[in-house]
């Protein structure tokens, strides 16, 4: 039977939109097959809050968004008695397949708000849905006092009340960041009065950004184009909007960062300056500038402009000062599917101030057995949170690579350090659109000029002196971010290292080889993947460094392998992968991994192992019963150790490929610190993760060391 959760807000502009994903996530992490229901969204478009949750989802595990729909607003107010019975029906077929839906409600556009509220609380009646009610703590024109909060919640839940509907949350949002503790009080005494003290509550401060409208909403809204800029960087945000009409020195001493600026056309002063400000550590950097009246820059100003590569958009717009800014002004930005810096800050601002899990309590919406990849992800930056280690990104100018430590720091996943020359990383940093103010809290360093140069380079030729090495070759190789970033985690100035999204394989990681070593006991270096699928985790390996394992390093494979699944919350049930299962085979590879299973049982007898299997003896219970039916691993094996680097390698992309599996990895393991490689074509969430990866393995270098001793 699916639990309901019905998100109602009693007002316009609650907010509600960054709530329900907080809540969505929290649901995700504790069932297996989460959906979202709109009862009632416009017609003609795609509802923004339903894509928005889906996209949390891995494609395999998404329910289609026309079911997650119900009735469109024309159609609920031209019949209500009519168009109710349907979004029952459409809301139970949605039940009937999925573990938890999160019911949102409508969003106060096209009624007055009494009639809305009141059509809001007759949907939560008829879907049964416990109510996380949302009331707003600002105005259209302005922040409410205190007791306005007080007086909005008392109104929300004495309609709940009547309406016998059962609270398990109560929310004052977009609250002033200066008053939460007053609104707090307010609020907590709204609850008392109405009998509902164990109603967890939230108090939530407004973020700006969450409602910021893009560049690309300004220049849609006033028909401007763009004349200088990239054009991705349109979807910035613009969290003010200021109308430049002062003389430049003026102007630069109120400029504010991720401001758009508009400023009239014929002012090449004020636009050249404001870009020279964008390039400028000294001065914040603004989202765009709209030039209006028409003019475009004069063909010497548009030369000059050109030159500040890269630099914030600039767009032309035909209208008048007064006019653009009046409608910039009167633009709200919604938080869509593929709004990253919205979605990290929403969530972090939820983690901060908003009790979902309690509010899950309150449904008694009782965990899974089974692992989703959002559960597998969401434990992983937790376990990173709850004890913070220090990353170097050796990469420190690659665009991914600088969204990823903007995602790691916002969440408080590890503190970093980014390599490479400081003006550079901030020009990068400037054209990937990062937030400035997020990265100043990474360490960035310069290989080239650090003060540790001349140490690391002492170290590493003592560490090489067996291989030539001398100490003004050293001196030379430690430039190399690979290497300095290495040395960083050698010295225990870094507890782990991620790198790969712009160096190959072997650049990332023969470093490592030279420098860091394996652990005591460890023959080989090698590598799992975790394959996220959509209800478990299997661990692959090795599919990236060892191409032809002899035995003895099969063994060594399995036994780091288990050892890895193990400090990642995966039980290890060890397959050793063939095209045999059991005596059924022979020849020279089944052998191979016969004498490599023995290996394993012989160094760990008390790991649950079988081999030879092949892969669907492995995984499938059914074939299992079949082919090994009296064995512990076959059919529930968690720990899969192929027998060479092709067939590994080849699988793991097959099943990411075919079957929708998150890959994360590849993991390295045998070293005696983590570092970790990353694909080139890596993406900003294989970036954070790996991060999330690679301080937990320190967390667990560190603890096995400890135990050692």
């Amino acid at each position: 039977m699916s639990t309901a959760l019905f998100l109602l807000s009693t007002e316009a502009e609650s907010g509600k939109s960054a709530l329900a994903l907080a809540l969505f996530e929290a649901m995700a992490r504790r069932v297996a097959r989460p959906a979202v229901f709109r009862p009632v969204t416009r017609e003609g478009e795609a509802d923004f809050v339903v894509d928005l949750l889906l996209s949390r989802l891995p494609e395999a595990a998404r329910p289609a968004a026309a079911d997650c729909v119900g009735v469109t607003y024309d159609e609920h107010h031209a019949d209500p008695d009519a168009t109710r019975p349907r979004i029952v029906a459409q809301f139970r077929r949605l039940t009937a397949e999925h573990d938890a839906v999160l019911v949102v409600g409508s969003d106060f556009t096209d009624v007055g708000a009494a009639s809305e509220l009141a059509t809001n609380l007759d949907l939560a009646q008829d879907l049964a849905a416990p109510v996380v009610a949302v009331v707003t703590g600002r105005h259209s024109d302005g922040r409410r006092e205190p007791g306005d909060v007080r007086a909005a919640a008392d109104h929300a839940l004495a309609q709940l009340r009547a309406r016998h509907l059962p609270v398990v949350g109560l929310v004052a949002n977009r609250c002033d960041p200066d008053a939460l503790e007053a609104v707090r009080d307010e609020a907590t005494a709204s609850l008392r009065e109405a009998g509902m003290t164990e109603v967890p509550l939230a108090v939530v401060p407004e973020l700006p950004l969450l409602a910021a409208p893009t560049l690309r909403q300004i220049a849609d809204a006033t028909g401007a184009h763009l004349v200088s800029g990239d054009e991705a960087d349109l979807d910035r945000a613009a969290v003010d909007v200021m109308v430049a009409a002062m003389t430049l020195p003026h102007m630069l001493e109120r400029l504010v960062d991720q401001a758009v600026v508009i400023v009239p056309g014929d002012r090449s002063d004020v636009l050249v300056g404001t870009l020279a400000a964008a390039h400028a550590d000294t001065f914040p950097t603004p989202s765009g500038l709209v030039l209006t009246g028409g003019f475009e820059p004069d063909p010497v100003t548009a030369r000059l402009v050109a030159g500040f590569t890269p630099s914030p958009p600039v767009v032309v717009a035909p209208g008048s000062t007064f006019e653009v800014a009046t409608v910039a002004a009167g633009l709200r930005g919604r938080m869509r599917a593929g709004s990253e810096r919205k979605i990290e800050a929403a969530l972090q601002l939820a983690a901060e101030h908003v009790p979902a899990e309690a509010w899950l309590d309150g449904v008694a919406l009782a965990p899974s057995e089974a692992v989703t990849p959002v559960m597998f992800t969401h434990d992983l930056f937790e376990r990173a949170r709850a004890d913070r280690r220090r990353i170097v990104l050796p990469e420190g100018t690659e665009p991914r690579v600088l969204r990823a430590a903007e995602r790691v720091l916002r969440r408080g996943v590890a503190d970093l350090v980014l390599l490479g020359d400081p003006d550079e990383v901030t020009a990068a940093a400037v054209a990937a659109g990062v937030d400035a103010s997020v990265l100043q809290q990474a360490e960035v360093v310069d290989p080239v000029h650090d003060e540790r140069r001349d140490r690391y380079a002492e170290t590493y030729a003592r560490l090489r002196a067996h291989r030539g090495v001398t100490p003004e070759q050293a001196h030379d190789v430690v430039t190399d971010v690979s290497y300095f970033g290495t040395l960083m985690v050698h010295a225990g100035e870094a507890d782990g290292m991620v790198s790969g999204s712009v160096h190959t394989t072997a650049h990332t990681i023969r470093p490592a080889f030279e420098i860091i070593r394996t652990r005591p006991g460890v023959s080989v270096v090698s590598s799992v993947f975790f394959m996220l699928l959509p209800d478990r985790v299997l661990v692959y390996g090795d599919c990236a460094v060892v191409p032809s394992p002899t035995a003895e390093q099969l063994a060594d494979i399995a036994v780091s392998s288990a050892g890895t699944a193990e400090a990642f919350g995966v039980e290890p049930r060890v397959a050793m992968l063939s095209y045999s299962t059991g005596t059924s085979g022979s020849g020279e590879d089944v052998d191979r991994v016969r004498t490599a299973t023995a290996l394993v049982r012989e160094r760990r007898p008390e790991l649950l192992v079988e081999g030879p299997l092949q892969y669907d003896a492995a995984v499938d219970p059914a074939v299992a019963a079949t082919k090994l039916p009296d064995s512990p691993v076959a059919g529930r094996a968690t720990v899969l150790v192929f027998p060479d680097l092709n067939t590994g390698n080849n699988t793991y992309k097959a099943v990411q490929r075919s079957a929708g599996a998150t890959a994360v990895g590849p993991v390295l393991q045998g070293l005696n610190a983590p570092v970790n490689d990353l694909s080139r074509g890596a993406t900003v969430d294989d970036i954070a993760t790996t991060v999330a990866v690679t301080a937990v393995q320190a967390q667990e270098t560190e603890r096995s060391a400890g135990a050692a001793s």
